[in-house]
């Protein structure tokens, strides 16, 4: 009588989406196709989601520290905000995705609400628990500096789905002299999206070039009064959140997305207006280069008369459109390749306890 093989039972993983509200946008959306919609071998993935702040609040720092207690066997994957302090007592049982470290690095550009409810368990967290996720090669380095001489940092970057049906293919039958000059940025407006930049080049670009300049920028508006001052220059439209046809309209008819930011974990959006054959002009900064490589064209946000030299430059040369049209879709297709093989790594760290790493050191991916 042949003798059957033990059934495995599948770890639970508890999935923790209370940072989940009514508009999804780029962490959230990371959380969502990164975790609850993918199917991790030999793991049972349960989301914890909440309603209001009062209930999220309640089940990050009681409803899941509670659930580790009666569930000692269980993992636990926090993807948006840091766990409860609680959960460094059960460090091999937590992973954490960290998209940017500036919890830590950037507390000036951080609202009253961030640096008091999610500074100090970011810090802790980061200091104590022994497994993360990270976007970029940029964040793995930035949290390196901070995590555990223990830890294990494993890179999960997120694929790029065409979310808003962005088109290329027409692009390049457009214009190659548009007036007026679009540009587009998409991101919530609060100061470390340093929307004051993109201002000082509009206008730059005014006096370089007749025609007009416009700015759009789709975002909702954040903590800061970068909102009030935006608002009162002539040549910007913020459109605020938009839905995604009408990010798809906004977005297509625009000529150059433009990213001033300080800084960023990854900047998702860049790659996702890539779909729609942008050329996409970005600070030079090394987390832009990672995401863009050849595709992206670089400046000095703290320069805008160059910023602007660079942009005009950009639409100065015959078949621009195309060429970047081009640029961008190889662009895409190279980091979505990059992003599957993190994914072959990552679908197999929730299998069993003996793959959290625990006997093999930290757990590192390379880009090839």
């Amino acid at each position: 009588m042949a003798v059957r093989p033990p059934r495995t039972t599948p770890v639970r993983v508890y999935l923790d989406l209370t940072h989940l509200g009514r508009h999804v946008t780029g962490i959230e959306r990371v959380s969502i196709e990164q975790f609850e919609k993918v199917a991790f071998d030999g793991a049972q993935i349960v989301p914890v989601r909440s309603r209001g702040v009062a209930s999220m609040v309640f089940r990050q720092q009681v409803f899941l520290p509670l659930l580790a207690l009666l569930h000692p066997r269980a993992l636990f994957v926090f993807p948006g905000f840091p766990p409860s302090p609680l959960f460094s007592l059960i460090r091999e049982r937590v992973f954490m995705y960290v998209h940017d470290t500036f919890l830590i690095t950037r507390t000036a550009d951080l609202s009253t609400k961030a640096r008091l409810y999610m500074a100090l368990p970011f810090r802790v967290a980061t200091s104590r628990l022994k497994h993360f996720l990270v976007n970029s090669e940029k964040t793995r380095a930035d949290l390196a500096l901070h995590a555990a001489r223990d830890a294990s940092i494993t890179l999960y970057r997120p694929a790029v789905a065409n979310h808003f049906t962005l088109e290329a293919g027409l692009r390049s039958s457009r214009s190659e002299e548009p007036r007026p000059l679009r540009l587009v940025s998409l991101g919530t407006v609060e100061p470390r999206k340093n929307y004051g930049a993109a201002l000082a080049i509009v206008d730059a670009l005014a006096k370089m070039r007749s025609g007009g300049i416009e700015l759009h920028i789709i975002g909702r508006s954040g903590w800061g009064d970068d909102a009030a001052l935006i608002a009162t220059h002539p040549a910007v439209t913020v459109h605020g959140y938009l839905d995604g046809p009408d990010v798809k309209h906004v977005v297509e008819n625009a000529d150059i997305y433009l990213c001033t930011s300080h800084d960023e974990g990854l900047g998702l959006p860049l790659l996702e207006a890539q779909f729609a054959g942008l050329p996409v002009v970005a600070p030079g900064q090394p987390v832009f280069r990672e995401v863009l490589g050849q595709s992206g064209t670089f400046i000095d946000s703290a320069a805008p008369d160059d910023a602007a030299s660079r942009i005009l430059s950009v639409i100065s040369k015959p078949g621009w459109r195309a060429a970047h049209a081009i640029a961008a879709t190889a662009n895409v297709a190279a980091w979505n390749a990059r992003a599957a093989q993190d994914f072959t790594i990552a679908k197999f760290m929730f299998a069993t306890r003996s793959g959290m790493s625990e006997r093999r050191g930290p757990m590192t991916v390379r880009s090839p």
